[in-house]
C-alpha cells in the first residue's frame, strides 16, 4: 500500500455502490468489496468503522456460499486479524481456528492461504503471552 488512504477510499467506497447498484446487496462480489473497504480502514486504525463491514461481508458470505467456503475462511481471517490489532485475543481466537478448520478440509494444510492464517494464529498466541 502506498498510504495513499484518502484518494483509495472514495474510489473503494465507489465500487462498493456501483456493485450494490448492480447486482443486489447479498452478492459475494458485494462482499468483496466490503472486505477491500474494511481493510482499508483496518490500514488506519479505524476499527470501528472496519468491524462492522468484515461482519457484513462475513454474513453474506456465509449465507451464500455456504459456512465451508474458502472465502469464509478468508473473512474470518481478516475478522481475526482485527481482533488481534485491538489485542481482542478471545475474540479473534475462535475466528482463526474455524478458518484454519476450514482451509485444512477445503485447501489443504499445505496450501498458502492456510499456512497464512496458521502463521496469523501462532502470532495472535505469541502476542497473548507477551501481553
Amino acid at each position: 500500500m502506498q498510504g495513499k488512504y484518502s484518494e483509495a477510499e472514495p474510489l473503494y467506497v465507489r465500487s462498493l455502490e456501483i456493485k450494490e447498484r448492480q447486482l443486489g446487496a447479498d452478492h459475494p462480489d458485494v462482499a468483496q468489496r466490503l472486505n477491500n473497504l474494511a481493510e482499508l480502514y483496518r490500514a488506519q486504525g479505524k476499527y470501528s468503522e472496519a468491524e462492522p463491514l468484515y461482519l457484513r461481508s462475513l454474513e453474506i458470505l456465509e449465507r451464500q456460499l455456504g459456512a465451508d467456503h474458502p472465502d469464509v475462511a478468508n473473512s474470518l481471517n481478516n475478522l481475526a486479524e482485527l481482533y488481534r490489532a485491538q489485542g481482542k485475543y478471545s475474540e479473534a481466537e475462535p475466528l482463526y481456528v474455524r478458518a484454519i478448520q476450514i482451509l485444512e478440509k477445503a485447501l489443504g494444510s499445505d496450501h498458502p492461504n492456510t499456512v497464512t492464517v496458521r502463521q496469523n494464529y501462532e502470532t495472535m498466541r505469541e502476542n497473548m503471552k507477551e501481553a
